[in-house]
Order: C-alpha cells, then sequence, then structure tokens
C-alpha cells in the first residue's frame, strides 16, 4: 500500500517563490530592474536577501534597493510586516553589507520591504542600516 505524506517546506517554498514572484512583477512594474535573486551571505547564521533591484526612476544615480518579501496566510501576530523583527533586520543589512563589498562604487542604497497579503504593499524605506 503506497502512502503519500505531504511536504510542509515543500509547499512553504513554493508559497515563498510565488510571493517572491509577485513582488518582483510589481516592483519591476513601477520601473525597477532585477540585479539578483536569493543573494545569501556564506557559511550559517548569515543572511540572505529576497530581491537586489535598481531603482532609476529618480537620476542622476540609481538607487540600490535590499527587498525583503514577507507573505502570511493569516493577518495574526501582525502579519507579514510583524514578522521583520530587528534580528531579521541586522540578517539583511549583514547580507547587503556582503554585496556592497564586491562593488566597486557604492550607490545610494536602501531598504524596502513587500507585503504579499491580500494585496501588495510596498514599503519604501522600512528600516535603515543601523
Amino acid at each position: 500500500m503506497k502512502t503519500t505524506t505531504t511536504n510542509n517546506s515543500k509547499t512553504t517554498k513554493h508559497r515563498g517563490d510565488a510571493a517572491e514572484d509577485a513582488a518582483l512583477d510589481h516592483l519591476q512594474d513601477a520601473g525597477l530592474t532585477l540585479v539578483a535573486r536569493n543573494y545569501r551571505t556564506p557559511g550559517r547564521g548569515g543572511g540572505e536577501i529576497d530581491l537586489i533591484m535598481r531603482d532609476a526612476r529618480r537620476p542622476p544615480e540609481a538607487t540600490l534597493v535590499f527587498v525583503e518579501v514577507r507573505q502570511r496566510s493569516t493577518g495574526t501576530h501582525g502579519g507579514a510586516g510583524g514578522s521583520i523583527t530587528g534580528v531579521k533586520q541586522r540578517r539583511i543589512v549583514f547580507a547587503a553589507q556582503h554585496f556592497l563589498n564586491g562593488l566597486r562604487t557604492v550607490p545610494p542604497c536602501r531598504f524596502d520591504v513587500v507585503l504579499v497579503e491580500e494585496k501588495i504593499t510596498w514599503l519604501q524605506g522600512a528600516f535603515d542600516a543601523r
């Protein structure tokens, strides 16, 4: 007799990827261009950035945008936005610094958050690198 089990982590990854796809489409529709997706620092305990985008809508210099995409199926515990803790922000900043170390010159930067719930909410400059 064959038994089938559901893999919650696979389902969660699929939902996360779909949320990132929706956020990417939203940001590209707004005029941003993709630089990198799922950028990770090496080693354990590092950080990850869901999307790194370039915002050239306000010249003369393009802004590098580090985007955290959050999705929650329910609004409990603060919804998607409530899941971006200080620890999560520090890991994103750490990963951003790692990414920037590989560049010749550091452009203006900002940290945005895209919340994917019933609708997409884009929070520009959602937090600072402290």
